[in-house]
């Protein structure tokens, strides 16, 4: 069932075409479930906007989710791959094993109310500006659902629900891979927050975040400054050295940086400064090697400075893999479930929110679910580093007024509403339908390996994080 904006309950297949895999009664009792516990899931979303914890500090975040899975009936390990808030839950057994993907960690400075205009309920607080309270939410409900089809079914196979800490920077899911975790599974089902309905069968960009950190020698600046050598100098000097190359890597590549720490005064030379690098591509190789040019920029500007360099490696993640059969498949159950269906009360919200936006698209395009999309993204995530281990599909639901970008206050407000709640749901719906789908129909499993065998001949992933620990104090 999908709500209308007037409340109505309508019957899905009224609003989007047939699909395959179970039939369409199954397809119906699924979402029907789904609907039953809206108002449930959307108080739990809500309750983790409210939380806004940062990567690696998602303490309530993650038991709220672990209790409403236990509660559920799976079993649940937690504290896993050296990460307090990570966690496994589990139900079923034996293949195939299908993973849903959860994420839920928020963004420092994005502090927001759920009103269409700014308001910080913190000054310079966190605030949910990707959406990952209700990414987790929906991935929980969609895994919920999976699992109570499977048992009525009866049908041998495993859902399992993967709690995946600090997405944004601190690349969580990347040692969850290197801790083997992901190792059985056959298939990932995962899902974002967006402006528009769609699925994407194209790539990311990968990313490679490093904080390098500077050393010379404190004097007074004034009175001795021949004596000093200046860290801030090293980071300066760096800076200029990237900006130079930037005229000579591919176009498509991106850097990025912040001084993070720059020094304690003017009259001091600094002894210590830090600045806090990301360089993107959409090919981890290309990449790779742009990298080692900024590595080798850090080294010369400290050898002209006089000062040393360290750098330590924060999150590194692959470009996303796609799989094609995994997306056709994940967006026929898109189609079917239908896009976004605004109340009179969220449509009076988006029309003032849409005049506080740069880009404001018609509200109306959060009803239509796009065709197969296959452009390359510029944003990166973790879960390609998934992609590259295990066929992955990822979704994007409407849960902000079209044309709202992600990491903006606007998407944090809109998070907070009906709108968010209800872009959530028919995430999980068009979720649990497709992990269905998977457990239904092998053939679905062996077109989706064969695509993916495929593209990654001839190139072996591990980690570009490699042996260190998970920098737990990354947003500290």
């Amino acid at each position: 069932m999908n709500r209308t904006a007037s409340g109505m309950f309508v019957c899905l297949a009224l609003l989007a075409p047939s699909r395959g895999g179970p039939d369409e009664a199954t397809a119906q009792r699924l979402a029907r479930g789904i609907d039953a516990r809206r108002e449930h899931y959307a108080d739990v979303a809500r309750r983790i906007w409210g939380f806004a914890e940062l990567g690696y500090q998602e303490a309530q975040s993650s038991a709220l989710l672990q209790s409403e899975l236990k509660a559920a009936g799976f079993e649940v390990t937690s504290g896993v791959a050296g990460i307090p808030t990570a966690f496994v839950a589990s139900s079923g057994t034996g293949r195939p094993v299908i993973a849903l993907i959860g994420e839920f960690d928020a963004l420092p400075g994005l502090s927001q109310d759920a009103v269409p205009e700014r308001k910080p309920l913190a000054e310079g607080g966190p605030g949910h500006g990707c959406g990952h309270h209700l990414l987790g939410t929906a991935s929980a409900a969609a895994a919920i659902a999976a699992r109570d089809w499977l048992a009525a079914e009866r049908r041998p196979g495993t859902v399992r629900y993967y709690g995946t800490p600090a997405e944004e920077g601190g690349s969580g899911k990347v040692y969850m891979l290197r801790a083997g975790l992901f190792r059985d599974v056959d298939a990932a089902i995962a899902w974002h927050p967006s402006d528009r309905n769609e699925v994407n069968a194209g790539t990311t960009l990968a990313n490679i975040g490093a904080k390098f950190r500077f050393r010379g020698q404190a004097a007074h600046a004034s009175a001795s400054p021949h004596e000093g050598r200046s860290a801030l100098d090293g980071v300066e000097a760096m800076d200029a050295m990237v900006n130079m190359l930037r005229e000579h890597v591919p176009a498509d590549t991106r850097l990025h940086y912040v001084i993070t720490r720059g020094g304690e005064a003017p009259n001091i030379v600094p002894d210590f400064a830090e600045v806090y690098y990301m360089a993107r591509h959409a090919d981890i190789r290309v990449l790779d090697a742009v990298w080692e040019r900024v590595r080798k920029a850090a080294e010369g500007a400290a050898l002209g400075t006089g000062t040393s360099v360290e750098h330590e490696v924060i999150s590194a993640v692959f470009n996303m893999l796609p799989n094609e059969p995994l997306a056709r498949l994940a967006l026929a159950n898109l189609q079917w479930v239908g896009g976004v269906r605004y109340s009179p009360e969220d449509q009076a919200f988006a029309e003032r929110l849409r005049g506080t936006l740069a880009a404001a698209a018609p509200v109306g395009e959060q009803e239509q679910v796009l065709p197969l999309q296959t452009a390359a993204g510029t944003a990166s995530t973790d879960l390609g580093d998934v992609s590259w281990s295990v066929p992955t599909v990822e979704l994007e639901t409407a849960t902000w007024v079209p044309g709202t970008p992600a990491h903006s206050w606007q998407a944090v407000a809109c998070g907070g509403t009906g709108i968010g709640s209800k872009g959530m749901i028919v995430a999980a719906k068009a979720m649990a339908l497709t992990a269905a789908d998977l457990f239904a129909g092998p053939g679905h499993l062996a077109a989706a390996r064969a695509d993916f065998d495929r593209r990654r001949a001839g190139v072996t992933y591990h980690p570009r994080l490699g042996d260190r620990p998970p920098a737990l104090d990354y947003r500290k």
